[in-house]
């Protein structure tokens, strides 16, 4: 049983957790991830290693499906069943890049900050282009404005920085600076315009996939991702993984797979869609 030692709401729909597991966080790499039950007859959940905080593993959950909602529910001193980790494998840091450019699409940028904190931590500049839809819904600001040179906002209806997505500020961003390496963390159909942009531009662009996973060791292959004629498994070769040539509209028909379920088992166990 893993002990919940903190719990933060960041807005109506994101929870900051710290969960007491030692040997993960003992272990714990940017680019890991970990998979929870909440009880015996829960579904197995991943979710990104943002950091740890002693024994703790600190996560952000967005408050999506049954389990997250339910999630959402627990308090500190509760309990989680499982919580097995470190999972992937961790980013590969250059420490010879000038500067390396992340943009974050909402919740994104949970798993997008410790991989900046790294490249900081060895001398590399960072900057950030971060979206959400309103001010209410962007996260880690704060944490992100102590390691950036600089951070470039948007959000959908313009409530906070430039109103728009991430993709409408890019081209102006880019002639600023020259970027070694770019990574880019988000819904499917951003990474998907982001990632060729950036491609187009030259630069050597990573994307962190989480499609949907069941065991997390590669056997049920129900996260396998085509990259160009090859076959991978998020789980155990990703999650980050280079853009180019991957097949974003397979992977965003596979998303889509038990989105009736899920509707279905929200709406049966009370979690009505918002």
């Amino acid at each position: 049983m893993y002990k919940i030692l903190e719990k933060i709401a960041l807005n109506k729909d994101i929870d900051y957790l710290v969960v007491e597991a030692p040997l993960v966080a003992s272990h714990a790499k940017a680019g890991h991830f970990i998979l929870f039950r909440i009880d015996e007859m829960g579904e197995r959940i991943p979710l990104t290693i943002v950091g740890t905080k002693g024994d703790g593993v600190e996560l952000i959950v967005q408050k999506v499906g049954y389990t997250t909602c339910k999630l959402g529910e627990m308090k500190v001193g509760d309990f989680l069943e499982d919580f097995v980790g470190p999972l992937g494998n961790q980013i590969e840091i250059h420490p010879e890049y000038k500067r390396v450019l992340g943009i974050a699409g909402g919740v994104g940028a949970a798993p997008l900050l410790p991989q900046l904190r790294s490249y900081h931590e060895v001398g590399v500049k960072v900057d950030l282009v971060i979206g959400a839809k309103n001010k209410e819904l962007m996260i880690l600001l704060d944490e992100f404005r102590e390691i950036c040179d600089h951070v470039y906002i948007t959000t959908d209806d313009g409530s906070l920085g430039e109103k728009g997505f991430v993709s409408d500020i890019l081209d102006d961003v880019l002639d600023k600076e020259d970027y070694d390496h770019a990574i880019v963390i988000g819904p499917l159909i951003m990474m998907k315009h982001v990632s060729k942009m950036l491609l187009d531009q030259g630069i050597d662009t990573a994307v962190s996939l989480n499609p949907i996973m069941i065991d997390g060791t590669g056997m049920c292959g129900n996260c396998r991702v085509l990259i160009g004629d090859q076959t991978y498994f998020a789980c155990i070769d990703g999650p980050d993984f280079p853009a180019k040539g991957i097949d974003f509209d397979l992977l965003m028909a596979r998303q889509g797979y038990y989105d009736e379920e899920e509707h279905t088992c929200k709406i049966g166990r009370g979690y009505d869609e918002k």
